[in-house]
């Protein structure tokens, strides 16, 4: 397309990262959400729950084998998807229905280490509107942009005091009733992962380096690639596309890749 200008820069060829500068970006018309958001929410939801049932009741990890750390890996996964019906609930795209959706983004937010939904909702609509920007709250200091420090200052952000107390009671808890390996392995382990893996392809790769005068949103995007898109995290690699069409729940956001393709 005459209006796209595709950039492979450095460092973001081996992450598979492709930098659009978009002067007018193609946009996905919206649609009426209907009741498919409520029921891919409560199919993450319940995919969790039930997975984590199973791994802490019934599974006997051996973990000289690679199941163990594969199951850990779904989990992991499970938990991403419910910081991700999280997230499309601050942007009401689970359900027309407000009370409903913030219902939904309240739980799936609680069962992710506890966050809570109404102070993550500000905080990432100041994402939106200052993205890359000292107002930032995602963004970092702008002394320290490597990884490490600036994911260490997205947790303080949004951790508090108050989860890692909850954390520190579910666990004693938890490992009162089933073994404290799969408490570890399957409840605490994954829920760490997944926020480095929500920061790393939400937060870090789209929004590190410089950005192009004409990118309004400060945003890298991956190349199309659904499967990957989906696995590495829910489509949200899309990340220029997700800032420019925010009306997109996660499920549809690989709807605008072909768009370029048309």
């Amino acid at each position: 397309m005459s209006d796209v200008r595709e950039l492979l820069v450095g460092e973001d060829v081996k992450s598979n990262l492709l930098i659009h500068s978009f002067t007018h970006s193609p946009r996905v018309k919206p649609a009426p959400l209907g009741l498919r958001g409520v029921a891919v929410a409560l199919l993450i939801m319940a995919c969790w729950a039930g997975l984590l049932t199973y791994l802490l009741a019934y599974y006997r990890p051996d973990w000289r084998t690679p199941w163990p750390y594969l199951l850990a890996l779904l989990q992991t996964h499970l938990y991403t998807g419910l910081f991700i019906t999280a997230h499309d609930a601050m942007h009401g795209v689970v359900s027309p229905n407000r009370r409903l959706n913030n219902a939904i983004g309240t739980v799936a937010a609680l069962l992710f280490a506890y966050n809570w939904f109404p102070r993550l909702l500000p905080r990432h609509h100041a994402h939106h509107r200052h993205v890359a920007t000292a107002d930032d709250p995602d963004f970092h200091d702008g002394q320290h942009p490597a990884f490490l420090p600036w994911f260490l200052r997205f947790a303080r952000n949004y951790i508090t005091i108050w989860q890692i107390l909850l954390m520190a009671l579910t666990f004693n808890g938890l490992k009162y009733f089933f073994p404290v390996g799969n408490v570890i392995g399957f409840w605490m382990v994954p829920s760490i992962l997944a926020t480095v893996q929500l920061f790393y392809f939400g937060t870090y790769l789209p929004h590190r380096g410089e950005h192009a005068p004409n990118n309004p949103h400060k945003s890298r995007t991956q190349l199309p690639h659904h499967l990957w898109a989906f696995i590495s995290c829910y489509f949200f690699g899309y990340h220029y596309e997700h800032h420019d069409q925010p009306y997109l729940p996660w499920w549809r956001l690989w709807r605008t890749k072909q768009l370029f393709r048309g």
